[in-house]
C-alpha cells in the first residue's frame, strides 16, 4: 500500500473485502475436517515437517562443518608455507560455494600427502529460470596454487552435466582433460544429538533423510 501510495482507509476496506470471502470459504470447510478433511490436512502438514527439517538441517550441517575447518584462502596460503607433493592431473572437488572449503578436500591431503597440479572447486547453481544458455552458463576464475573456482548455472528446467561443463571451461582458458581428471564428492555421515540447532526427534528425522537421499555422483 504505501508502495503504491494507496490511503490507509482504502487499503482496510480493500483488505476487509478479501477476508470475508476467505473467512466465509474457510467457515464453509471447517465442518468438513471431520468426515475426512484431517487427511489432506495431515499429509500437507507432515510433507512440509520434511521440507522444512531438511532445509534447516542443512544450513546448519554447512555451517558446522565451515566452522571446523580453515577458509578457502587460509588453505591456499598454508599451501605456499609447506607445499605438499603435487602429482599430475586434475581434482575436481564439489564446494558449496563462497569461501568454503570443501570438507573432502581437507580429508584427502590430510591422507594421501598429495594434490593434484590443477585442482577446480566446482559449485553447480540452479537459478530461478528455466533454462540458461550454454555462454552464459559458466564462471572461471583463477586462485593461486594451480586452483580454479568454477560455477555452473543451470536452470531449473534443465539436468546438470558436469563433464560437459567441464569440457566448456576450455573457452575461459580452463583446460580439463576428462581421461587424467579424478572426482571427489564427501558424504556426512551424522551422529543426532541434543545441540546440533534441532530438537532431537527433528534430528533423528534429518539423519534418516541424508542417508537415504540420492547421491551427488547420480544426480550429476
Amino acid at each position: 500500500a504505501l508502495r503504491w501510495g494507496w490511503s490507509v482507509l482504502w487499503t482496510g476496506l480493500l483488505a476487509a473485502g478479501f477476508l470475508i470471502v476467505d473467512l466465509a470459504f474457510f467457515g464453509a470447510n471447517l465442518a468438513k475436517i471431520a468426515d475426512g478433511g484431517w487427511y489432506p490436512l495431515l499429509l500437507g502438514g507432515l510433507i512440509f515437517t520434511l521440507m522444512a527439517t531438511w532445509r534447516r538441517g542443512r544450513r546448519l550441517l554447512a555451517e558446522e562443518l565451515q566452522s571446523q575447518q580453515p577458509s578457502l584462502p587460509e588453505f591456499i596460503e598454508g599451501l605456499s608455507k609447506e607445499p605438499p607433493v603435487r602429482v599430475a592431473g586434475t581434482a575436481v572437488f564439489m564446494t558449496s560455494g563462497g569461501a568454503a572449503l570443501p570438507p573432502i578436500l581437507l580429508h584427502h591431503l590430510q591422507h594421501n600427502q598429495v594434490l593434484h597440479r590443477q585442482v577446480v572447486l566446482l559449485r553447480v547453481e540452479t537459478v530461478e529460470i528455466p533454462r540458461v544458455a550454454a555462454a552464459e552458463r559458466l564462471e572461471v576464475e583463477p586462485l593461486e596454487r594451480g586452483f580454479y573456482r568454477v560455477i555452473v548455472h543451470y536452470g531449473f528446467m534443465q539436468t546438470p552435466n558436469i563433464p560437459v561443463a567441464l569440457r566448456l571451461c576450455e573457452t575461459l582458458g580452463l583446460i580439463v582433460d576428462l581421461d587424467t581428471t579424478t572426482f571427489y564428492l564427501g558424504r556426512e555421515t551424522l551422529i543426532p544429538r541434543q545441540d546440533f540447532g534441532l530438537p532431537l526427534w527433528q534430528d533423528h528425522v534429518f539423519d534418516f533423510m541424508l542417508r537415504n537421499a540420492a547421491r551427488a555422483t547420480a544426480f550429476y
